[in-house]
């Protein structure tokens, strides 16, 4: 026990961490029905990083964290601009295009490295394991400073979320949306760096959609995703240091069987 204390603290910390975010951000994204914005956000921020790459600088330099924002807070900007009150083309489809290219470009840059797929299996599942007390402080304040951002602005941001169409009437949704996308981006751009693109597109979805099948309140919806969340956390790091598996394969696995039990749960409860 005190060896998995010792090797698995702070990735265990982390994962925590993502949790609390990434749950409450996961209620807006279901709701908002953008199931695939943070894979795109996520995506961006890593073809941002890679780009960083290709121009001589390390994946851990302050460059790269900033050209990884630059792309995403670009990718933001899309998403707001194409938002509108009668959709023409369904955003979801602009999200997945965009996530679509993020990936063709990141494999065709990363092609030309001799460690390209070494890159890419990062890109797609981080590497908790290497990841220092300092990293996880910074992304608890990144965090901290985000959900406050989102305590401030709560009700622009729960308007359009559960009553878009009233929405229009009185907010400047475009800008707001903006705004939410942004502090959403920079989240993802923290998290991708550690964790990688499939492990937040599971902390993300899989809590939320856990508490979509049991609650219908925000509060109760958000209980039940924190605890979803947390519990996996327990059990995927768990599952990685006993069972010697790839820590990020293995969280993304045990949210998948997570979820597949409870909906299974579900339906044996309203079938008695």
């Amino acid at each position: 026990m005190v060896d998995f204390l010792r090797f698995m603290g702070w990735p265990f910390a982390t994962c925590l961490i993502l949790a609390g975010i990434h749950a409450y951000l996961g209620i807006h994204v279901i709701r908002r029905q953008v199931i695939f914005v943070d894979l795109a956000l996520a995506q961006i921020a890593a073809l941002g990083a890679v780009m960083a790459l290709v121009m001589g600088y390390g994946t851990e330099s302050l460059f790269s964290y900033g050209l990884s924002l630059a792309f995403t807070v670009a990718g933001a900007a899309i998403f707001a601009l194409t938002r509108h009150q009668k959709q023409r083309i369904p955003q979801e489809a602009v999200i997945g295009i965009v996530y679509a290219v993020s990936a063709a470009l990141l494999i065709l840059i990363l092609g030309r490295f001799g460690e390209g797929d070494e890159h890419m299996r990062e890109a797609l599942v981080g590497n908790l394991l290497l990841v220092t007390p300092a990293e996880v402080i910074k992304i608890a304040l990144i965090y901290a400073a985000v959900g406050a951002l989102h305590w401030l602005l709560r009700k622009k941001f729960f308007l359009i979320t559960e009553r878009p169409e009233e929405s229009f009437k009185t907010l400047n949704v475009r800008w707001w949306d903006f705004v939410f996308y942004v502090s959403f981006g920079v989240v993802v751009t923290s998290s991708v760096k550690i964790a990688g693109v499939l492990v937040v597109f599971a902390y993300l979805i899989v809590p939320s959609a856990c508490a979509v099948l049991f609650a219908d309140s925000m509060k109760a919806r958000l209980a039940i995703g924190w605890l979803v969340a947390a519990l996996v956390s327990v059990l995927g790091i768990a599952a990685s240091y006993f069972l010697d598996l790839p820590t990020g394969p293995a969280l993304v696995c045990v949210f998948g069987l997570t979820l597949a039990l409870l909906a299974i749960f579900r339906k044996s409860m309203h079938s008695v």
